[in-house]
């Protein structure tokens, strides 16, 4: 029961006020369900938890009478604009609701055969992602300033973007270059995307920059997804210094030729569901992320390296898995022998490969995502809306209703990413401590106690609270 401070009782399980629906014995059909509108905020967060971990267990045995009555109940609690439990069990319900009709395809693809994809609304999205949150212009600001150290005295200075969508981060890039005490190097930017249009407004606005302050300079634009470039039309020269910039790109390598070999049913087996539902009757704090962080006092966590303490653990990492796809990606980008290429991801393992694992951990990190927007934006700000409709749900998504080839949110931790570089023949790296200065800096400009930046073996951390968000880290041929 909750106690007046909000804790629970030892001697008995929250959980326990509410009619179970455990994963054995099918819960009898109740609607409207007119009990759940009793339930106090900290309950209901309780409940969506459990109805969805349930939920989960019974989408992936097949059980789909009793997922249909687990996510009836979730929408009486759920709201895409109420607290943050609330929102994020929306979205979780959400994407769990399509994983089920994935398993028929021609209902699935006549539901959606209506649909349209605005590539400019996306782009707006992410535009307010880094308006609104700090993580890209912290990421933007360690990036350049690995770049301009590793291009001192370079006079020919060609740097490629495997997802040139965000020209801001050139800009500021370019301005800097133009200040360098020996002078301004001739600067080629390749920039890479599959819209034609993205890459015509960001070659506009670096143009128009550089002309300004009078900095030699080209855009070469290469329309093509990221799994098919063609290496040529990067148009690497000899005596140029080359930089690659990736920003949250390279996790969507990740499938096996396993998983790109055919899409598994979604609705396969899980194990382990009864641990998972004792977790979420220890849990009793107010928003998503504390309901889920209080489990760290019990000794529980989803994975082996999923602890908020991850980044900074002295734990032996186990070997990453083989990926044909992305170790001959950095095969390739090796061999064109950057002197420095700087990585941006996101710290978590949504890359299991069962859908329990991938639901626990999607958890405690959309957890965080959507407690940083709660502390920056009102409950009815509609930019708000779009972002965790339009980019966050997208990707819990992917993370949770798609397997195979089509699962490209593939998220890893930073010491799994650490092995791929070192395997592929790079060498880290340390970022400066200029650079984790005026990230620091960047992240005091919020004022909100919030934002924390960790160092990790010469990489840098970008957290919420102690939760690890996103990692950043500069790499460079190994001879």
């Amino acid at each position: 029961m909750f106690q007046e401070d909000g804790s629970s009782s030892v001697t008995s399980s929250p959980l326990q006020m509410f009619p179970m629906m455990s994963s054995s014995s099918p819960p009898s059909l109740m609607s409207p369900y007119p009990w759940l509108k009793d339930l106090k905020p900290e309950e209901r967060g309780l409940y969506l938890i459990h109805l969805l971990i349930t939920c989960a267990n019974h989408v992936a045995s097949g059980s789909l009478e009793n997922a249909n009555i687990a996510l009836d109940q979730i929408s009486h609690l759920a709201s895409p604009d109420g607290d943050t439990m609330q929102r994020i069990a929306s979205y979780f319900s959400e994407a769990l609701a399509d994983r089920i009709l994935r398993a028929w395809p021609g209902v699935y693809k006549a539901f959606r055969s209506t649909r349209i994809s605005v590539v400019a609304e996306e782009i707006h999205v992410r535009k307010m992602f880094f308006e609104f949150l700090p993580f890209m212009k912290v990421a933007f600001v360690i990036s350049n300033q690995a770049i301009i150290e590793a291009m001192e005295g370079e006079k020919m200075v060609h740097v490629i973007d495997l997802n040139a969508t965000e020209p801001t981060q050139w800009c500021a890039l370019i301005r800097d270059l133009s200040a360098r005490p020996e002078g301004p190097p001739h600067l080629r930017i390749t920039g890479i995307h599959q819209k034609r249009e993205v890459l015509e407004q960001t070659a506009h606005v670096l143009i128009e920059e550089a002309e300004k302050l009078d900095l030699p300079f080209q855009f070469n634009p290469v329309v093509s997804k990221l799994e098919d470039l063609d290496v040529e039309k990067l148009r690497v020269k000899t005596g140029e210094a080359l930089a690659i910039s990736s920003i949250m790109q390279l996790h969507t390598l990740l499938a096996s030729n396993c998983d790109a070999g055919g899409n598994r049913s979604p609705l396969a087996p899980m194990k382990g569901i009864g641990v998972h539902l004792q977790r979420a009757a220890q849990m009793n704090q107010g928003t998503l992320g504390e309901l889920l962080e209080k489990d760290m006092v019990n000794g529980y966590s989803p994975s082996t390296d999923s602890a908020s303490s991850s980044p900074l653990s002295s734990m032996p990492s186990p070997a990453v898995p083989s990926s044909p796809k992305i170790d001959g990606y950095l095969s390739t980008l090796w061999g064109l022998s950057p002197k420095v290429m700087v990585v941006t991801e996101q710290d978590s393992d949504h890359n299991g490969k069962s859908l329990m694992e991938r639901l626990s951990e999607s958890l405690y990190f959309y957890a965080a995502l959507f407690d940083c927007l709660e502390s920056a934006l009102p409950r009815a700000s509609i930019e708000r809306l779009k972002m965790e409709k339009m980019l966050f749900g997208e990707e819990i998504k992917n993370i949770i209703a798609c397997e195979g080839a089509e699962r490209k949110q593939r998220h890893e931790r930073l010491e799994k990413w650490n092995q791929r570089f070192e395997l592929a023949g790079f060498g880290n790296v340390p970022l400066s401590y200029y650079a984790m200065l005026q990230a620091k800096r960047l992240l005091q400009s919020y004022n909100c106690d919030g934002y924390k930046i960790k160092e990790d073996n010469g990489c840098v951390v970008i957290c919420w609270q102690d939760r690890p968000l996103l990692s950043v880290s500069a790499w460079r041929n190994r001879r």
